[in-house]
C-alpha cells in the first residue's frame, strides 16, 4: 500500500474543503499545489519524502504567486468599496455633537451608534464634518 499517495489525496481534498468552510481563493491554490504532487507521487512511485514535501512547498509559492499575478488584477471592482470600512463610508457626512469636544474629544451619533470624534473645542449641538477616522473614533472639523 502507498501511503503517500493516499497522504496527498487526503491532503488535497482537506485544502479544498477548508476553502469551501471559509472562501478566500487561498487554500484552493494550496489544494493544487497538494493535487500535483498527488499526482506526481501516482506516476512516479519512490519519490522520497523530503522531495514530496520540497515540491509542496515550491508549488504552492508558485500557485499562490498565479493567483496573485494573474486572478486577482482581473477581479471585478465594488461598486461599493467601502462597505466594510464603516469609518471611510462616513467622511464628508455632516453631523451634530452629542458631548462636547473637550480637551480634544467628544461624541456624535449616527443613526442608534455613538461614535466618539476627535477636533477642535467645540458646544453640544454644534456642527461638524467627518474628515477621517481610524477604527471607532472620528476626526471632525467644523462646519
Amino acid at each position: 500500500m502507498r501511503w503517500d499517495v493516499f497522504a496527498w489525496a487526503a491532503v488535497a481534498l482537506l485544502l479544498f474543503a477548508a476553502e469551501a468552510m471559509a472562501p478566500g481563493a487561498f487554500m484552493l491554490w494550496l489544494g493544487l499545489a497538494a493535487v500535483a504532487v498527488f499526482l506526481a507521487v501516482l506516476l512516479v512511485p519512490g519519490i522520497p519524502l523530503l522531495v514530496q514535501a520540497a515540491a509542496f512547498v515550491v508549488l504552492s509559492f508558485v500557485s499562490i504567486q498565479v493567483y496573485r499575478r494573474w486572478f486577482r488584477k482581473r477581479e471585478r471592482q465594488s461598486d461599493q468599496p467601502a462597505l466594510n470600512r464603516r469609518t471611510a463610508a462616513l467622511v464628508g457626512r455632516v453631523v451634530t455633537l452629542e458631548r462636547a469636544i473637550v480637551d480634544g474629544r467628544g461624541r456624535v451619533q449616527i443613526a442608534d451608534a455613538y461614535w466618539d470624534v476627535t477636533g477642535p473645542e467645540l458646544p453640544v449641538g454644534a456642527q461638524v464634518r467627518i474628515v477621517g477616522g481610524d477604527a471607532m473614533t472620528l476626526h471632525v472639523e467644523p462646519v
